[in-house]
Parts: C-alpha cells; structure tokens; sequence
C-alpha cells in the first residue's frame, strides 16, 4: 500500500473517484506559479478625452469683460460663501501647486493652463496660484494672458474662485485659484 492511501476508504469508493478523476499525472515540483493578478485598467482615452474636451472648453471667443493692467481679478461661482472668497483674497489658503505664465503666447498658456488645472484637480489639490504676469511687456494696448486667464477660468466648472494674489505672491500680475 502506498503512503497516499487512506485504509478506511472503501474500495467501491475509490474505484469510482478514479473513475471520476481520470488519469493524474504527478506533479514534479513543489513550487506554485500563478499568474498575478492583473491591474485594474485605467481609463486612459477617458482621461485624454476629458483633457481635450477640458481645453477645448477654454475658447478665446468669449469676452466678460476687458481688463487694465493693475486692475484686481476676482470671481466667484453663485453659492459660494464669502467667507471662502474672504480667505482666499487674504491668502489664507495653502497654495499646493503654482504656473508661471511669463513669456508664454495666449494659445501656448491655455494649454499650459488646461493641464496645471486638470493635473491639480487629479492631485487633490484645492488651492494653485497662476502667475499671468502684469502685462508691462506687451505690445498690445494690456495685459493679454491676465485678459485670457480670466475668460478661461470663468469657463471652467471645476473653478470655484478665483482672485489677485496678495502683494508679496505677485499681486495683480498673479492669481489664487480655488
């Protein structure tokens, strides 16, 4: 008899399991190889589609209102407590990620825009800072990308606020975005 059989198995029994069973072939190690579990799938063309829809919302043709150069942007969606506004104004909010805009032209900094806000929003951060700069080098009669900044951030669902920094984060040449 050999090791593997259990005496107290009745006969009939055992005929019929190996007739169940089959033929079994041994196995020859004792290491187990499964396959890992697969990741799970990330939704990559979702998040592409998403970006390009997220900057293709970003239009240029829209124009709430013109800017001067030391004018102060401010913006807050309808519903939005004050108080949130107030903090926000006096830079009570930590600023987790910033993009400098200098030097850039309007459809580069949309782009450039479109992904700091998007990579933000995926990072959990609540509170980034855009500097757009005062606008003293343009050649246009004002500041062009601070113009285009708050067109673009209006459009966005996903800004809650959005204000002039305070005097030593750049003042009126840069943004608090909530």
């Amino acid at each position: 008899m050999s090791k593997h059989q259990n005496p107290a198995l009745d006969p009939d029994d055992l005929a019929a399991f190996r007739e169940a069973v089959g033929e079994v072939v041994p196995v020859t190690h004792n290491r187990v190889s499964s396959r890992p579990t697969p990741p799970p799938a990330i939704a990559r063309q979702r998040e592409l589609d998403e970006a390009r829809v997220m900057q293709d919302a970003l239009s240029d043709d829209f124009h709430p209102i013109e800017l001067e150069t030391g004018e102060e942007l401010i913006f807050a969606r309808p519903g939005l407590q004050h108080s949130v506004l107030r903090k926000l104004r006096r830079g009570q909010y930590c600023v987790g990620a910033e993009l400098d805009l200098h030097g850039m032209t309007a459809p580069i900094a949309r782009q450039h825009v479109a992904h700091f806000l998007n990579d933000a929003r995926h990072a959990g951060v609540r509170c980034v800072r855009i500097i757009h700069g005062k606008g003293r080098g343009s050649s246009n009669k004002g500041p062009v990308l601070k113009v285009k900044l708050n067109t673009w951030l209006r459009q966005r669902h996903d800004v809650l606020a959005y204000c002039s920094a305070r005097p030593q984060d750049g003042g009126t040449g840069a943004a608090y975005v909530l």
